[in-house]
């Protein structure tokens, strides 16, 4: 079939091979060589999770193309390859929907940092594209997820979980709870400054992951970043501050045992050089709000993850009994430190600017 699919593509030559690729979970990848040797990313986007296609497709071709007019190195933003009929995509006969990339040549992708390196130039690479958009109308793109990081609305869909506590779990998570219901004041915060005028409606990545950066073969510099299925309006506060959720973290997302799982403040520090160093763009109240966006972004994943345990495991897969609440707990316990280690946070960001 995917030949088939090809066939619509205008690649440089006949395809010779298609085979799978990479270790991505929403979409089907494949790597194609054609006759001339070059080589293409085909991927079937998986129209279950991304209900509104043509919505994502148009945010990806208008950022990319925004890009590739400041960028002068090819291989610094994915290419869209079109389809015989002009398109930026394929809608097949059996209602599937297909894309090509140009390949990214003399590329590095790490799965996870191998240097504190690594981690500074994931965050030179996000730096990057938030400086690179900053003049993009971001209102124009279409929000792939609607109300992704909407942590108000996050709280609503908590309590209403909460108050139908459907599988009579909430007795037994009554410190998650209260720990949650503490903050939710708080919680508004980001979004109650954007709705005031606070803080500047930027281009979002949303899923900021080094894996989704392609790092150069020789100097291990950032070329591009990846994977932009959830780019979308949002604040430049959410792609901060979930790179720091997951990437400054010192224990795994189910982590049992809570006393391994802190904030690194060194990788912190380290994530926001980098960021800074490559976006000097950002606003004031942006710069200050650095360590709010990491906050509020690991309680909106707590919060996520304990609504979805009190709601029966709906929504997370999970592989054994019980895996939401620890996720929730290491969330949870992850604000704390970071509330403990705030006015160190702070001052790590004032010597950044």
């Amino acid at each position: 079939m995917t030949m088939q699919v090809l066939k619509a593509f205008c690649l440089d030559s006949k395809p010779i091979s298609c085979e799978r690729y990479g270790c991505g979970h929403i979409n089907v990848t494949y790597l194609v060589v054609t006759e001339s040797g070059r080589r293409y990313i085909l991927q079937k986007i998986n129209n279950s999770i991304f209900k509104d296609v043509p919505g994502l497709m148009g945010n990806i071709a208008a950022v990319t193309k925004y890009l590739r007019k400041i960028i002068s190195d090819p291989r610094g933003v994915l290419t869209l390859v079109p389809t015989t009929d002009g398109a930026d995509y394929l809608q097949y006969e059996d209602g599937s929907f297909w894309r090509v990339y140009d390949f990214v040549e003399q590329s590095l992708c790490l799965q996870a940092p191998e240097s504190a390196d690594d981690f500074y130039q994931s965050a030179v690479a996000f730096g990057t594209f938030q400086q690179q958009l900053k003049d993009f109308p971001a209102e124009t793109l279409c929000e792939v997820i609607p109300n992704f990081h909407n942590t108000v609305d996050r709280y609503r869909i908590f309590k209403e979980a909460l108050a139908a506590d459907v599988c009579g779990r909430a007795a037994s998570v009554k410190a998650e709870i209260d720990f949650a219901l503490a903050r939710e004041q708080e919680a508004g915060t980001l979004v109650n400054m954007l709705a005031e005028g606070k803080l500047p409606l930027r281009v979002t990545h949303n899923d900021t992951k080094l894996n989704n950066v392609m790092l150069d073969e020789a100097t291990r510099k950032p070329l591009c970043v990846i994977d932009l299925d959830t780019t979308m309006p949002g604040l430049s506060l959410y792609d901060f501050g979930d790179s720091i959720r997951f990437g400054a973290a010192t224990a795994a997302e189910d982590e049992k045992d809570l006393d391994k799982m802190v904030m690194d403040i060194n990788l912190f520090e380290t994530y926001t050089k980098g960021f800074l160093s490559a976006c000097p763009g950002l606003t004031e109240n942006e710069r200050d709000m650095l360590p709010m966006g990491a906050k509020l972004m690991t309680l909106e994943c707590g919060v996520r993850f304990l609504t979805d345990y009190l709601s029966g495991d709906t929504y997370f897969r999970t592989h054994y009994e019980g895996q939401n609440l620890d996720r929730c707990r290491t969330q949870f316990k992850l604000v704390a430190d970071m509330e403990s280690k705030w006015d160190e946070m702070k001052r790590i960001v004032k010597e950044c600017e």
